[in-house]
């Protein structure tokens, strides 16, 4: 693993500067969620409950896992998976080149946006260029249709002035979309809705934009910023749904202290986004994984302190302590010896706020 970038690179707080927040068990749920697709191992909450936040940062930063899951999320942004997900070493280096800081996010997109599969996806001059627009620079189309005429006259090998540039050919379309500031601000923009889920202020959105143009691989100092923020902590005091494919990697971390393999992800995403409720067949899929054998839960005499581990399993799988009155029921249910402990993990899975984050 190569060494944690912002670990050598960040500055020292200023001094009398607030200390970054410690890491409860909401908040390591949530920045694992939001920053790796998946909780935390077992063996990662041990090392990481309590600590610093900024710490976890310096080393997560460093983790090829993270920029994974960050092309995971442009590649769903585009549309491009399944059989269009990118083949190209150039897309599937990403990772790696993104977490040894020789390539920026910029760059990424570019690369992301010159592949065969961005180009089988958005297939003619009008898709294409339509998508560049809408997707990398965040314009309405139908109220800019000279500037799509033009560059689809570009895509076809034309020499034009498209968005105040001139170029020729496709390559070019998608290099002046790049270069546009545009581009850095709607990346910027959608990341912020996505994890921080608020709209980014006109004016920290034009300061992030310029810090990346003048930095290309800062981007994990703009991401640290906003993981440290007030606005980040207000996040964490509400919930939202998760996607299928989270809610599928999640269970599978939560009851088996592992990923699933990507045979088990598709079949499972595919089964869940195929309906238009998802949350009855996810309890299915919690029992099924409770009952294969797979999953990690004690037996009875493996529990000696009943509410002591019902609590933890309440901190641990919904990132919060559980109520008095969770913990006095879940127990008094627990006493019975018909109760299995897989009963309980199985209440607290198949619970609605178990499937939000």
């Amino acid at each position: 693993m190569p060494p944690p970038f912002q670990a050598a690179q960040a500055s020292p707080p200023p001094a009398g500067a607030a200390p970054s927040p410690a890491l409860d068990a909401r908040r390591l749920r949530c920045v694992w969620l939001d920053l790796f697709d998946r909780p935390p191992y077992a063996a990662e909450r041990a090392e990481w409950a309590g600590r610093d936040e900024a710490e976890l940062l310096d080393d997560a930063f460093g983790r090829e896992e993270l920029w994974q899951s960050w092309l995971e999320e442009q590649l769903y942004y585009f549309l491009l998976v399944d059989n269009f997900r990118p083949a190209a070493e150039r897309v599937t280096s990403l990772p790696a080149e993104l977490c040894q800081r020789k390539v920026g996010v910029r760059e990424a997109l570019h690369r992301i946006a010159l592949s065969p599969s961005f180009d089988r996806r958005n297939p003619g001059p009008d898709t294409f260029v339509s998508v560049v627009m809408e997707q990398l620079l965040g314009m309405t189309v139908q109220d800019t249709e000279r500037e799509l005429a033009v560059g689809k006259r570009v895509y076809d090998g034309a020499t034009g002035r498209f968005l105040g540039r001139t170029g020729s050919g496709q390559s070019d379309v998608v290099r002046i979309a790049i270069e546009d500031r545009r581009c850095l601000e709607t990346l910027l923009s959608r990341e912020h809705r996505r994890l921080l889920r608020i709209e980014p202020a006109p004016a920290d959105l034009r300061r992030w934009a310029i810090a990346l143009e003048r930095d290309p691989l800062c981007y994990p100092d703009v991401l640290r910023e906003w993981l440290l923020s007030d606005a980040y902590t207000r996040r964490l005091e509400g919930r939202a749904p998760m996607p299928n494919r989270l809610f599928v990697r999640a269970l599978f971390v939560d009851l088996t202290d592992r990923l699933p393999d990507s045979d088990e992800l598709q079949r499972l995403q595919n089964a869940l986004d195929a309906l238009a409720d998802a949350r009855p067949l996810r309890a299915v899929l919690a029992r099924l994984l409770l009952d294969s054998g797979k999953a990690r839960v004690p037996e009875r005499d493996g529990v000696p302190d009943a509410k002591a581990w019902i609590s933890g399993l309440f901190e641990r799988l919904l990132g919060r302590p559980a109520s008095e009155h969770e913990l006095s029921t879940f127990a008094t249910s627990f006493a019975d010896p018909a109760c299995h402990p897989t009963t309980v993990v199985y209440a607290i899975v198949s619970h609605p706020q178990y499937q939000t984050w």
